[in-house]
């Protein structure tokens, strides 16, 4: 128990549940926009930086994804159209598929 004690929950940090709920309450919308030179970007948004780690989210997705990635701001930016696939690992990474859009 070296971890401490989470300041939102109040539980050690080994038994905190603050993500999981974080990711039953957020509302993700996946779109894709066409930038320049018709290149397609997946843009994730909804996700509250405060509540999740966005980096590692990022991370998990791009290896998974095989492709490239960035954070902006509170959104997830990836290259290439991949909204079907990000759906599929966002619900097994554990949000609910119903609120995904």
């Amino acid at each position: 128990m070296n971890g401490g004690i989470c300041p939102t929950c109040g539980l050690p940090k080994e038994l905190c549940i603050c993500e999981e709920v974080a990711k039953e309450q957020q509302r993700i919308n996946v779109n894709v926009n066409r930038r320049r030179y018709g290149k397609e970007v997946t843009v994730i948004d909804g996700l509250d930086p405060s509540d999740i780690d966005l980096q590692e989210l990022t991370k998990f997705l791009k290896s998974k994804l095989a492709c490239g990635g960035t954070v902006k701001g509170s959104s997830i930016e990836l290259q290439g159209d991949h909204r079907d696939r990000v759906k599929e690992l966002l619900t097994k990474k554990g949000y609910s598929l119903d609120n995904i859009n």
